[in-house]
């Protein structure tokens, strides 16, 4: 499979497939054509390293005090921007049309931006 960061526009609708029949990407547009998918292949959730952030680890007491510690240093580390990184992945089977054989693309929705990105391909 090769790997992409493409930028995506997705519609989203009805789809079913293998472990998964609900809401997901209907259609999406890459590079200038639209893809129409015909199959969920797999769909899961990828978070960041959270656990190796800076308030993960002062929360453990992995990590080495600072030289210039704040007087009232912070009990519980702001966490959330971590446990906030995370994507939605969809694998789908997709082609632009009848004649077109069509290829498999993992598709990704980043939470935190918003936004839907083509990471890879097998076509």
């Amino acid at each position: 499979m090769r790997r992409y960061d493409d930028p995506v526009e997705v519609r989203k609708g009805w789809v079913s497939g293998p472990g998964h029949v609900g809401e997901g990407p209907e259609q999406f547009l890459w590079r200038g054509r639209l893809w129409q998918v015909r199959a969920v292949l797999a769909h899961w959730v990828e978070t960041g390293s959270w656990w190796q952030s800076t308030g993960a680890r002062a929360v453990i007491g992995s990590e080495e005090p600072e030289a210039e510690a704040e007087e009232t240093p912070d009990l519980v580390p702001d966490l959330v921007p971590d446990l906030l990184a995370e994507r939605e992945l969809w694998r789908v089977e997709a082609s632009r049309g009848r004649a077109d054989g069509g290829g498999v693309f993992d598709l990704s929705f980043d939470w935190g931006e918003g936004q839907w990105q083509l990471v890879g391909c097998a076509d």
